[in-house]
């Protein structure tokens, strides 16, 4: 994962409130947190034994290309409050287990989806 240090995020630290404390980490794309685009895609995976916070949680705008997504610099670890402040509408998903994995549908809500069976290791 690229330094977080190194990215210019859309929203200011300054901006964030309490949404979604306690979570735990979670990973996310560069189209979330620098370019603040809303969540399109998340899936909770068994969490990396090498981050001692980690929920499982993966959220994606849905628009990266697959390079994008497979390129390490693309994404970070960020504190699941903090991606609940780019877009709330995960709140209500973050209790659900291991294996999880949702969707935005024509109307922009989120549904159930497959779990993705193609996972890298590591993203």
């Amino acid at each position: 994962m690229n330094d977080k240090m190194d990215k210019q995020y859309f929203l200011p630290l300054s901006q964030l409130k309490s949404v979604a404390e306690g979570y735990g980490a979670c990973i996310a794309t560069d189209d979330i947190t620098v370019q603040g685009k809303k969540v399109g895609f998340m899936y909770r995976e068994s969490p990396d034994p090498d981050v001692p916070a980690d929920s499982g949680w993966r959220f994606f705008s849905g628009d990266e290309p697959q390079e994008h997504v497979d390129n390490a610099a693309n994404t970070a670890f960020y504190d699941i409050n903090t991606i609940a402040n780019y877009d709330e509408s995960i709140v209500e998903f973050l209790p659900f287990p291991v294996g999880s994995a949702f969707g935005r549908n024509d109307d922009g809500e989120f549904e159930a989806e497959p779990f993705p069976t193609d996972l890298d290791s590591e993203l």
